[in-house]
């Protein structure tokens, strides 16, 4: 397994230079980036951060409030569109993408091919989203491959449910708004033009978090509709099941197993979709809410993307630990998040009212599929960890952040402006403050003092702020040259526990290794406590690293720091300073 780090970059907010942030601003008033912002200067300086694939969100033309008609892009009804720039999981046409990022909208495939080519020539991967749950309540393709049709258009509407059909329906219903809607307007109560006539759906569909009522509640995913695989309303499945057997079968076998069997309409769409785009040279693809789809589907998209690309990375939200080995082993996902787990321990550790000590039992459960786990910080759907609602500080991330990096060798990903400490401050409209708003025209502060006006050199930058993303360079880049990763987990914590004092739940140490490579990680999430520690070797290490007594050169790759580590009749000690919000990468000379 070798190590990946995956920079997910909202794609219409990384180029916007406009500084306005007008809440529920027009793209006039607050600017749009685009395709052609991923200069040669800008995608180098992402690879230079120790990146591998770039995932590129929002890219699939989705419902936005803009007028395209000149371009033959019906207008979306702002009843069902979340913020103004529109959410990036209501999917309107999966054959073309999105006409704010391109600068001329004709042109909008052609220009996102330039930008796969750019990326691919930096030496970065592509991956794109795919949000096999749902898609907008009005779905329209323009630029559908011969013999493709659209999602819905050949429905039986008259039931709620059939096989083949690619949505579920209300029949004889007419969809209603939610109440809501009256007391919180679309676009904040502005009066616009595309408002004057109502938004109409007759029957209704089920709405895409699964509601079934014609009229759904404000939290329901309203501005979308279920797409259904043949899984009937009383929850039964109208498709073949795999048997246990299939579970560490390659992907060329659940290949296999689906040639001969007949799959619902939606699968087949899905499907066709994924491919379309990895002839593109689309390298791989993060599927939205992926639990919501049966994990048989999985099986037959992600075997089919793999039989025309083994190399295709495949990452998905799941977030119910018990169903991840099932989408893993049977669905034949490449990475889960590991969000459940990991990311919430690490949150209430930096927030003061967690213990590292849930940090090793996480890693002893997840042992058997430790790779897999996709690590982060930070995504556009969780509070900025330099916001007061998380954090309050990006300097709390860096322990955080060598954990979450170094723990395995499964990918670690950030997000756009994490690096610079980005504390999604601004209110865009729709988007509330800490989280860096995925609905609207809005702009990065501190991500736009690194862009320095298409500069791209962080000539904006306080020297606070550079020497943050230096720390993030550095240590990416080091997990990419660190073979060890992939090699077997050492816990220190237990080790160390009674040394570690009334410090027990803000520090940890662990160590990984191979026959080329022994490292060990000691993290300090404490702001204000430092200790000077002999960090104990555990007897079984020594004997696997075959230490003979006497002094053995260990060195902080990531401070630049020289130590020493004795070994004699007493065992193995490194004495170490460790200070509040150490992050140590600690390598031993062999």
């Amino acid at each position: 397994m070798k190590k990946k780090n995956v920079y997910q970059v909202f794609t219409r907010l990384f180029g916007n230079s406009n500084q306005s942030n007008v809440p529920w601003g027009t793209i006039e008033q607050n600017g749009v980036g685009k395709f052609s912002d991923f200069t040669v200067k800008a995608l180098a300086e992402i690879r230079n951060l120790g990146i591998t694939h770039i995932w590129y969100t929002g890219v699939p033309h989705h419902a936005v409030i803009n007028d395209y008609q000149e371009f033959g892009i019906e207008n979306d009804h702002p009843a069902v569109v979340k913020g103004r720039a529109g959410s990036p999981y209501a999917v309107k046409d999966y054959y073309s993408v999105n006409p704010d990022l391109a600068d001329n909208p004709a042109k909008r495939n052609q220009e996102f091919d330039e930008l796969i080519e750019r990326t691919h020539n930096a030496g970065m991967k592509v991956i794109i989203d795919i949000v096999p749950n749902h898609v907008a309540r009005v779905y329209k393709g323009l630029n559908n491959p011969e013999g493709i049709s659209d999602f819905g258009v050949e429905d039986d509407t008259g039931f709620e449910y059939h096989k083949d059909n690619n949505f579920y329906y209300i029949p004889r219903q007419e969809f209603e708004l939610p109440d809501a809607l009256t007391n919180e307007p679309p676009l904040g109560g502005e009066a616009h033009p595309s408002l004057s006539e109502p938004y109409t759906e007759f029957p209704a569909k089920w709405t895409g978090n699964g509601s079934r009522l014609a009229k759904p509640n404000h939290d329901d995913w309203y501005e979308t509709v279920k797409v259904n695989y043949g899984v009937r309303p009383d929850g039964t499945k109208d498709f073949d099941s795999l048997s246990e057997e299939y579970r560490f079968k390659p992907f060329s076998e659940h290949y296999d197993f689906w040639l001969d069997k007949t799959v619902p309409d939606s699968w087949v769409k899905f499907r066709d979709i994924a491919l379309y785009w990895i002839d593109k040279g689309v390298d791989g693809f993060r599927y939205d809410m992926a639990e919501m789809v049966p994990v048989e589907f999985w099986s037959y998209m992600n075997s089919s993307i793999k039989q025309k690309n083994p190399d295709a990375f495949l990452m998905a939200e799941v977030y119910q630990p018990h169903l991840y080995r099932d989408y893993i082993q049977l669905g034949k996902m490449d990475y889960l998040y590991d969000k459940v787990d990991l990311y919430d321990s690490l949150k209430e550790v930096m927030q003061g009212h967690g213990s590292t000590r849930e940090i090793g039992r996480i890693q002893h459960e997840m042992r058997d599929i430790e790779h897999h786990m996709l690590h982060f910080l930070d995504n556009h759907d969780e509070q900025r960890v330099a916001s007061p609602e998380f954090a309050g500080s990006a300097e709390k991330g860096k322990p955080a952040m060598l954990v979450s990096a170094c723990l395995s060798s499964s990918p670690t990903m950030i997000y756009f402006g994490q690096e610079v400490g980005e504390p999604g401050a601004g209110a865009g409209g729709f988007g509330k403050p800490s989280r860096t708003s995925i609905f609207d025209y809005v702009g990065v502060p501190h991500h736009q003092r690194w862009m320095n006006g298409g500069k791209f050199d962080g000539g904006q930058l306080s020297d606070s702020e550079k020497e943050l993303r230096d720390f993030y360079q550095k240590l990416l880049n080091l997990t990419l040259e660190s073979p060890a990763l992939s090699g077997e987990y050492h816990d220190l914590y237990g080790a160390n526990f009674d040394n570690f004092g009334d410090m027990q739940d803000s520090l940890f140490a662990f160590a990984r290794s191979n026959a080329d490579q022994k490292l060990m990680f000691v993290a300090n999430f404490s702001a204000n406590k430092e200790t000077e520690l002999n960090l104990m070797i555990p007897q079984e290490l020594i004997e696997k690293w075959l230490l003979n007594e006497g002094e053995h050169r260990v060195v902080d790759l990531l401070n630049d720091k020289a130590y020493t580590l004795i070994v004699d009749n007493q065992g193995a000690r490194l004495l170490i300073n460790i200070e509040p919000l150490a992050a140590m990468y600690l390598s031993l000379a062999i």
